[in-house]
């Protein structure tokens, strides 16, 4: 014993004193800075007081048959993240902070990001009352790591290992040196009990319970149609700060409808009771029916800081005409925004100029000093069409508004004539080899095709035949998955803390990888360097600076259609809850949401008699 104490001692004198100074244990994760709440016993987008009771349903489009969200098989059903705990909470105010959940403190260096420790609250349970330990953190992550879908692997491929160092401490060892987000990823993900999974096959799909540590326990679950979660009384992180005032429903619930039509009709019907509207039509023409115009449905609309989800048409970059930036960016004058935002749309929504719209992270104007100097020496690798967007004030050519949309396809059509394209006698446009463009949009059940079909009528204005493609959901996504399209409609997210994600939304590597988000497929060498750069970025300062640079390169490479977006989230519910006096910003804090149990006998009253003959 004594030569053990001996080495130990040792070994701790050998390792110099700078590399025991730069560790700092702190109970939280804030690499840009110190976090505006870590002295107070609740965040201030919570009422401590909000009772707890009744239950809010919503809806889903389409079905499910997986409850293993993890596995990327199948399809898995909605809200899974409440019978799961993370190792911390994200603030639902500040970017990239979290606060303390199943971790309750962390030890890192916050200038060499390549490990890091979560020490594990002692007090944290699984449902079942059994301890949450650093050996289910490993095997959480393990098996992710080897048994997920591929994007989710390649989220997580900067993680060299997770090594158990005590019964409740574990520490992540990261790959790179300066690869800030990797901590905050690692800190999000779900923490799986490795004694529930002894004796099954994690790559299956199945609907039976999981054991987690979250604050609900799947109480139904009627496979493809319906899933209820009801309150754990017993959840063990009920009183942290992240949960004060949260999760105040005795249960949550998704009901699942084959179409949106079908799912509002059911809204106003009472069959759920919170809505998420995303049509412009229906929010301004639909809510004039008795309940609504009685007070008993309220419209709500929350104004957010997030970056608008990029909604855009997408150039399947693998297949031809589309490897032709020439070709892709004619097509973009065919879009008419003007038009369709008037027309269809009752002026509520904004024409995209940016993957990362409604933030600091959007590039505007010319490049700064700062950018220049990072762009110079990639320049030259560039296309002479994508160098020349990526220095210039970005804009899209904006339309008269008369659904004409005159003359920008006449600067269409001068593209593709000044690059080799030509037409034939019937007015169809000829490729290089003289052969007649055309091409499928592929899109499913939705109401997609009102949307698209003026950009169809445009398209065949210039001599190109594109034909929509409905197919069903899950061929929509097994096709999707596979990436046999040519075109299709997609909403990609963003956030305000871009990094590893990028990887996987825009990187060469995903280009032909099954089951990824590059639906691009870009392949471009330049965009790979500005992502790693993103991703070692040391400070906010700099992430801003690389991702605006990342947003003029996928700009100006053509290989979407940004089209439109809004800067709020509406929603519709059945006046039967009440929300904290301030909203946080990032996100609309539906957890800390409440029933109000008089407004709820209201309601259901109203419903009862509704329901008579």
């Amino acid at each position: 014993m004594k030569v053990r104490t001996t080495l130990l001692l040792f070994s701790l004198i050998a390792i110099p004193l700078k590399a025991w100074s730069a560790l700092q244990t702190m109970p939280f994760i804030a690499p840009y800075g110190t976090p505006k709440y870590s002295q107070l016993d609740h965040l201030p987008y919570a009422n401590v007081q909000a009772p707890k009771g009744g239950e809010l349903t919503r809806a889903v489009i389409g079905s499910f048959d997986n409850l293993n969200s993890m596995n990327g098989r199948g399809t898995a059903v909605e809200g899974t993240n409440y019978l799961f705990d993370s190792l911390m909470s994200s603030s639902l105010d500040e970017p990239a902070v979290m606060y303390p959940l199943l971790a309750e403190k962390v030890s890192y260096d916050p200038k060499n990001f390549n490990t890091i420790i979560f020490h594990l609250n002692p007090k944290a349970r699984f449902s079942d009352g059994s301890p949450v330990t650093a050996a289910d953190v490993k095997f959480s992550f393990d098996i992710f790591q080897t048994k997920s879908n591929f994007g989710l692997q390649m989220y997580l491929s900067d993680l060299a290992k997770t090594e158990v160092l005590s019964k409740y401490s574990v520490k992540m060892h990261f790959k790179t040196r300066n690869n800030v987000e990797m901590p905050l990823i690692v800190a999000r993900m779900p923490i799986y009990s490795k004694k529930d999974w002894q004796g099954k096959d994690f790559s299956k799909t199945s609907v039976k319970p999981i054991l987690g540590s979250g604050p609900y326990l799947l109480e139904k679950i009627n496979a493809g149609q319906r899933v209820v979660y009801k309150r754990n009384p017993k959840y063990w992180a009920r009183d942290l700060k992240v949960n004060q005032g949260r999760y105040n429903f005795n249960r949550v619930g998704y009901v699942y409808y084959r179409s949106k039509d079908i799912a509002f009709t059911a809204f106003k019907a009472g069959l759920y009771t919170l809505h998420e509207e995303e049509s412009a039509r229906q929010w301004v023409t639909a809510y004039n029916f008795p309940a609504a115009k009685q007070g008993l449905v309220k419209k709500y609309r929350f104004k957010h800081f997030n970056p608008i989800p990029t909604q855009s048409f997408v150039f399947n970059t693998r297949r031809q005409p589309f490897q032709d930036i020439y070709f892709r960016q004619a097509l973009t004058y065919a879009y008419d925004f003007e038009w369709q935002n008037k027309a269809m749309f009752y002026g509520q929504y904004q024409r995209l100029q940016s993957y990362f719209s409604n933030s600091e992270l959007e590039a505007k104007g010319v490049p700064s000093a700062a950018e220049i100097k990072i762009l110079k020496p990639y320049l030259a690798k560039l296309h002479p069409v994508q160098r020349d967007g990526v220095l210039r004030n970005w804009r899209y050519s904006a339309s008269d508004g008369s659904g004409y949309n005159r003359n920008n396809l006449l600067i269409a059509r001068q593209i593709l004539l000044k690059n080799g394209y030509t037409y034939n006698a019937k007015g169809q446009l000829l490729d290089r080899k003289n052969k007649p463009i055309q091409f499928e949009f592929l899109i499913q059940p939705s109401d997609a095709v009102r949307e698209i079909t003026p950009f169809v009528r445009h398209l065949k204005r210039l001599g190109i035949q594109l034909n929509i493609r409905q197919v069903d959901t899950p061929q929509y996504y097994e096709r999707m998955r596979t990436q046999d399209f040519d075109m299709t409609l997609q909403t990609m997210p963003q956030s305000l803390t871009p990094g590893k994600e990028q990887v996987q939304l825009w990187g060469s590597a995903s280009a032909h990888q099954v089951g990824n988000y590059n639906y691009s497929g870009i392949q471009n060498s330049v965009i790979d360097q500005m992502i790693q750069q993103l991703i070692q970025a040391p400070d906010r300062k700099q992430v801003v600076v690389q991702t605006r640079i990342l947003d003029r390169l996928l700009r100006a490479g053509y290989y979407q259609i940004p089209t439109y977006g809004k800067a709020d989230q509406w929603y519709a519910y059945w006046n039967m809850y009440q929300k904290p006096a301030r909203s946080p910003q990032l996100h609309v804090g539906l957890d800390y949401w409440w029933s109000d149990a008089k407004q709820a006998k209201k309601v259901s009253q109203y419903l009862g008699r509704a329901a008579k003959p």
